[in-house]
């Protein structure tokens, strides 16, 4: 008999291996379908008996990648209603007993939620990679969430309230700080942390100063996206019009979600690619996102970035961090930074809102790099870099205790480089298996027990063990293989091209 824990909603028993219990595909909020669809989330129906958590939940409709992305991040698709659910590993039962209750003896162990990434369209918590045994292993109670994706998250719908996605990730973590005592987690000590679309909804929830949690690790996605409500509508108008319907919320529940992402995938790639403020509107080209939470004026009431400058979150620790080559992840498998040329070049990046004279003070710093190689250097700091360092800046400036990292072992396979999405298997100390197609076969089992260490250190002590960062001087913990260092304003010359 494994280990059973009383919720909010009703009983869960999970299951034991080597020391830890996991708890999976819990319910969080209700099925956002039906009568529920395009609203704010609302509470489960409480159950009666002992709910067996045992396997991963429902997902949130989603895409699958396309090649060869399908293959470097797997994404796992399981169908079912009951899509905003969680998971929790935890250390805090002492046996194989029914009824079990966490070890007495002292206060609860510290909690990580991990907010998945993926465009704001993809991912989920059942991501092998995203496995939390081993931060259970290590004396921390590790939590992995859903939220709706999509159209069915993030899109401006007349009728619908929103950032409903967002409105689910405040759900799920208003949930832990309700529940997570009874699997051994200190509610007091919350530690939020994800990576790139995750990421950039750390830095979002930390502008709210919502009180939910202490700690902060924003990977990859330091510049968290907030777009212009009418730039967002006139993304709704593109996918009603080739969907042949009314752009609301009403006209869009009418439809079945399977039938909407054909629509939303294409409009989507198309925003990717040609980023077009015409088209497309300022907030929305820059990004190079279609659907991403919205300046509503009642939750998100300014750009994450302004209210952190400003102080908000200035009370919760903050590891911020990138990859030294984010955006060789979407150039170099694909092969499309071999078509790349310093025309094209310019043309794209000054749609995603590069100044003008940047790629060409680029190219004066970086004389031997092909067209595509510049171009991912140039929207790795864009996107990445640039808004790490102003975020990390803006928070220890406000008083903030900041520390910053980058991540540049560099994977042998498709010429990715130090990419997009290659820290995640170290950070959780999973290396194995689904993250293959990323890392190549043998990935530098040392490296990840450093970066892991440093994630459990952070949220266990509130320090990860390198100097904090500073304005003044910018110091940066480099992650690498043999060894890290902490570098001074690693790329300082590159940076000083955007003040």
């Amino acid at each position: 008999m494994a280990a059973v824990v009383q919720t909010s909603y009703g009983r869960v028993r999970g299951t034991a291996r080597d020391g830890v219990t996991a708890f999976l595909g819990i319910p969080y909020a209700a099925p956002p379908f039906g009568p529920n669809r395009f609203r704010p989330p609302r509470p489960p129906e409480p159950w009666d008996g002992v709910r067996d958590t045992v396997e991963y939940g429902p997902t949130a409709p989603k895409p699958g990648y396309p090649r060869p992305f399908d293959k470097l991040v797997p994404d796992p698709d399981i169908p079912g209603e009951d899509c905003l659910n969680l998971n929790v590993w935890t250390p805090c039962f002492s046996g194989p007993l029914d009824d079990a209750s966490p070890e007495p003896g002292g206060p609860g162990l510290p909690v990580m939620v991990w907010i998945h990434g993926g465009a704001f369209r993809n991912g989920s918590g059942a991501v092998p990679v995203y496995d939390g045994h081993n931060f259970a292993r290590d004396g921390v109670v590790c939590v992995t969430i859903n939220y709706r994706l999509g159209v069915e998250g993030f899109a401006n719908l007349p009728g619908a309230p929103l950032n409903r996605g967002l409105r689910d990730q405040i759900f799920a973590l208003e949930w832990v700080r309700d529940n997570i005592a009874g699997f051994g987690g200190d509610p007091s000590r919350v530690t939020v942390f994800g990576e790139s679309a995750g990421g950039m909804s750390v830095t979002t929830l930390l502008s709210l100063d919502l009180g939910l949690f202490h700690r902060a690790i924003a990977q990859s996605g330091a510049g968290a996206i907030a777009q212009d409500p009418a730039d967002a509508m006139l993304v709704t108008a593109e996918m009603a019009a080739r969907l042949g319907v009314e752009p609301t919320a009403k006209a869009f529940a009418a439809l079945d979600p399977a039938a909407i992402i054909p629509v939303q995938n294409a409009v989507a790639a198309e925003v990717s690619m040609v980023p077009d403020p015409g088209r497309w509107g300022a907030t929305t080209a820059a990004g190079g996102m279609s659907l991403t939470p919205v300046l509503d004026g009642e939750l998100l009431t300014r750009r994450p970035e302004d209210a952190i400058a400003d102080g908000a979150g200035s009370g919760v620790d903050l590891l911020i961090g990138y990859t030294s080559e984010e955006f060789r992840f979407f150039l170099m498998p694909t092969g499309l930074a071999a078509q790349l040329t310093d025309d094209v070049l310019g043309f794209v990046t000054a749609g995603m809102g590069v100044p003008s004279g940047l790629p060409a003070a680029y190219r004066d710093h970086h004389p031997d790099m092909t067209a595509g190689e510049l171009m991912a250097t140039i929207i790795t700091d864009s996107l990445f870099r640039i808004p790490a360092d102003r975020a990390a800046a803006g928070h220890a400036a406000s008083g903030g205790r900041t520390w910053m990292y980058e991540f540049a072992w560099r994977s042998p396979n498709h010429d990715l480089g130090a990419c997009h999405a290659l820290e995640l298997g170290f950070v959780f100390d999973n290396l194995t298996g689904e993250r293959e197609g990323l890392t190549g076969p043998n990935p530098p089992q040392a490296l990840a027990d450093r970066m892991h260490r440093a994630w459990v250190d952070f949220a266990v002590a509130g320090d990860p063990g390198w100097a904090r960062f500073d304005p003044s001087t910018r110091l940066v913990n480099v992650f690498d293989d043999p060894a890290d260092e902490v570098v001074n304003d690693p790329h300082g010359d590159d940076r000083k091209l955007w003040d």
